[in-house]
């Protein structure tokens, strides 16, 4: 979305008498009566020209932030041809209904689904008043042309769009400390405090179980799991899931070597491929069916729910507990993840050893509709988080040029090479090959790091760098010389695992999926709780996994190898 701010205005003589008629005492005077928002401020004027080319969307917010009252938007699309519904750009409303939060009092809770959708229109205006936790709003995404569509005709959705305040000190209807008020009840105060009770999905962390073990004895029993030994029963279990070249100890070092280091691994094709196979083709039957249009009629004639509230997040997911065996994306989360052996997996290529819970979740990000907004993680202690992102359809990333399989010339098994980061695209690029969103992002937050923490820390968890705090209400991209603050980047593809370890103040978010993909985005997420002990030694562990290992038959390789 392209912008002109306020003191560019100036340079504009028509649009300065539009702002200086907007604010004028008779027309706050009549928007004040019409939306019986009470007294507008005229000292403040607040007014913007916007331009939504295709692609571009606003996410779902209240507009609550400082001394804003009335929200409004004059479109000054092309009189000359029309917009089109489809096209779509149009101003979508989110009701709400009211539930009490932990405390007892009244809450607004948004619903996933938009209740009106306001297409643009030439010189039309459009206005609504600003209420806390209740004025949800969106932009729809201005959709790409079609494949049968006239590509020379661009969509432009602009607009002259701003917020009419409430009195400032010196005007009349001035209250004193109603502006701090508002902010208290915000959308923004709601993610940066506000647990709600109400949000989709909750939680549902479950303790590692112990392994039952037949015919052995309890010290036995004990041994492995405090050595995170691994059984033969374990390995013939992981192959039948995991790519066999990455349950080899020699790999395993590297990847437990690389992830002492980086404190995040990305492993392409590491399902094994016979059972990607059976995923792939489940996904893409699913995208063949049509799935209904709202929340409701998704979580009764399906086995999705959509998340909610939409100004934090929005996509479909599943959780453990419905075991269908045609299902494979339901053998992940019940068979797979929470088993032990994958525990011990886990831990040996992390060099973690004591990891205590794990929180599973299938997701399915719907293109044109899904996101999860930037959210924090303030637990004292790290955590382990992985996705294994599952999406079938292409054109999510460019092919690198030249990039090859490696070939194990043992086992006849391919080893896919690390993948570079897709190059920034030109204005060219773009027209051709629009950005699709669905990355995942981990970024450092803006709130200050204790310096003699972080020594004492250092290379052990990804964690933000310091940052001065900065104004929430403004978003300011870095320049060429700053830092833009991405600690780990993946895109959305086939087959791929990321592992990150996950300090305290470090933000996450999967990026809007465009209506311009060709499939959704898939995934299964998971949240695995750690705890760390003084005086462990993750190299002594490493070491000790990898001699695990190699009691179990496997040759050691003592070759060592050492994102957006």
């Amino acid at each position: 979305m392209d912008g002109l701010d306020d003191s560019s205005l100036s340079k504009l003589p028509s649009i300065l008498k539009l702002r200086d008629a907007m604010y004028s005492a008779r027309f706050r005077e009549y928007l004040s009566s019409v939306t019986g928002s009470g007294k507008l401020s005229g000292q403040k004027t607040d007014m913007a020209i916007n331009v939504y080319n295709e692609g571009c969307h606003l996410l779902c917010h209240d507009d609550v932030i400082g001394s804003r009252r009335v929200s409004y938007i004059l479109y000054l699309t092309d009189p000359d041809t029309p917009w089109q519904e489809q096209w779509g750009g149009a101003l979508r409303l989110y009701p709400t209904t009211t539930e009490k939060d932990a405390q007892g009092e009244d809450v607004k809770i948004p619903s996933p689904d938009y209740s009106l959708s306001i297409p643009p229109a030439f010189n039309q205006l459009s206005f609504f008043t600003v209420q806390p936790g209740e004025s949800f709003h969106d932009v729809e995404e201005v959709y790409h042309p079609g494949d049968e569509e006239d590509k020379s005709k661009k969509r432009v959705r602009m607009a002259i769009s701003g917020w009419f305040h409430i009195p400032q000190e010196g005007e009349d209807g001035y209250e004193e400390g109603l502006e701090e008020k508002l902010a208290e009840r915000s959308s923004l105060a709601q993610l940066q405090g506000r647990g709600d009770i109400y949000d989709l999905p909750q939680p549902q962390p479950v303790p590692w179980e112990e392994p039952e073990v037949d015919g052995k004895g309890k010290g036995k029993v004990e041994e492995q799991v405090e050595g995170n030994e691994f059984t033969e029963a374990d390995l013939d279990f992981l192959v039948k899931y995991i790519a066999p070249s990455y349950l080899t100890p020699d790999i395993a070092e590297e990847m437990s070597d690389a992830f002492s280091s980086e404190s995040s691994l990305s492993l392409e094709r590491f399902l094994h491929e016979k059972f990607a196979s059976k995923v792939s083709t489940f996904i893409e039957e699913q995208e063949k069916k049509a799935l209904p249009s709202s929340s409701e009629e998704i979580k009764s004639q399906t086995e999705w729910t959509v998340a909610r509230p939409p100004h934090k997040h929005r996509y479909l997911y599943q959780q453990p507990g419905s075991n269908d065996p045609q299902n494979p994306i339901q053998e992940l989360l019940n068979v797979l993840f929470p088993s032990q052996p994958f525990r011990k997996w886990l831990s040996l290529v992390t060099g973690v050893d004591h990891l205590t819970s794990h929180n599973l979740l299938a997701r399915r990000f719907r293109r044109g509709a899904d996101y999860t907004l930037a959210s924090g993680y303030d637990a004292e202690e790290p955590r382990l988080e992985f996705t294994l992102c599952l999406t079938p359809s292409s054109g999510w990333e460019k092919e690198v040029e030249g990039e090859e399989e490696e070939e194990d010339a043992e086992n006849g098994e391919t080893k896919p090479k690390p993948k570079e980061q897709p190059k920034e695209q030109t204005n060219g690029d773009a027209a051709e090959h629009p950005s699709l969103g669905g990355y995942e992002i981990y970024m450092a937050g803006d709130e200050e790091e204790d310096e003699e923490e972080d020594e004492e820390n250092a290379d052990q968890v990804l964690r933000p760098k310091e940052k001065k705090k900065a104004d929430p209400a403004i978003y300011r991209s870095a320049g060429a010389d700053e830092d833009d603050g991405i600690l780990f980047s993946t895109q959305a593809g086939w087959n791929r695992l990321s592992i990150v370890l996950r300090d305290s103040g470090t933000l996450k978010f999967v990026k809007y999926v465009s209506a311009a993909a060709k499939g959704d985005r898939w995934d299964i997420t998971g949240d695995i709780g750690v705890q760390f002990e003084d005086g462990d030694d993750d190299g002594d562990d490493e070491d000790q996994d990898d001699e695990d290992m190699d009691d179990e038959g496997e040759d050691e390789d003592d070759d060592d190898q050492d994102e957006e």
